[in-house]
């Protein structure tokens, strides 16, 4: 809100549905009808009506079974073209010059709805190489970009994650016990990135590291990825998990951290 504009100068409805929105801009990813009636001090009918709008407008979801809310697909949408309008076009400058220098696959992924949506990819000019399926949801708990988000997320929230998640087995190498996840994740956000070694896809190894805005919070991430055979610990350590830093370090600064 501008300085010197009060709320009154605007349409009341439309403000109150932006304070519902807001409420997930923290580590709430669910919320119920009675916490947002609590935090916004509104009714519970008028937040139900403004929900059902934002819900049959897609900006909103609700889940079935604990009619909590969550953010709908079409609030991700609107944070994809942001991102690319805002900063995935300087974003891209920064994962050709990651490619340049280690000529592996680089990408740029947000979360949505626990999952991770990868948005925008560069390729290398290997002829075995990978290309990391665009705008659909992977799980986030076995991808590198996906754990170095959750990584940065409440404890509470991973809990949360860790207790309603359903860890599936999708390699041999695939992370399940939830205690041994939650382990990792700690080391995650100790070292400031994460190594998914074959657990999404047989033969395809990746490192991600999170990406800032300019108030510090997480908002996408970072990673190359490529074939297990040429991701040994060794190159991961000695050259490739410095650069995927810096590139993160350089996004981020695109967006004012």
């Amino acid at each position: 809100m501008k300085k010197g504009k009060e709320k009154t100068d605007f349409n009341r409805s439309v403000i109150r549905a932006l304070d519902v929105l807001e409420q997930f801009l923290g580590d709430d990813h669910e919320i119920s009808l009675t916490e947002l009636s609590r935090r916004l001090g509104l009714p519970k009918n008028n937040i139900f009506r403004l929900l059902a709008t934002l819900e049959v407008h897609n900006y909103l979801g609700k889940d079935a079974l604990t009619e909590r809310y969550h953010l709908g697909f079409k609030t991700v949408e609107l944070s994809q073209n942001a991102f690319r309008q805002r900063g995935l076009g300087r974003s891209r400058g920064v994962m050709e010059r990651l490619v340049t220098a280690c000529n592996e696959t680089a990408c740029v992924s947000i979360m949505s709805d626990y999952s991770v949506i990868n948005l925008d990819a560069v390729q290398c000019d290997h002829n075995l190489r990978v290309m990391p399926p665009l705008g659909v949801q992977l799980p986030a708990y076995c991808t590198a970009p996906g754990k170095s988000l959750l990584a940065h997320f409440a404890e509470e929230a991973i809990v949360r994650y860790a207790s309603t998640n359903k860890f599936e087995k999708h390699t041999p190498h695939t992370i399940v016990d939830p205690e041994r996840w939650r382990h990792q994740l700690r080391l995650v956000a100790q070292q400031g990135y994460a190594v998914e070694m074959e657990e999404l896809n047989e033969g395809v190894t990746s490192v991600g590291a999170p990406i800032r805005d300019y108030t510090s919070r997480v908002i996408g991430a970072l990673s190359i990825l490529g074939p297990s055979q040429r991701f040994p610990l060794e190159r991961m350590e000695r050259e490739l998990v410095p650069l995927l830093k810096q590139g993160a370090a350089d996004i981020s600064a695109r967006f004012g951290y």
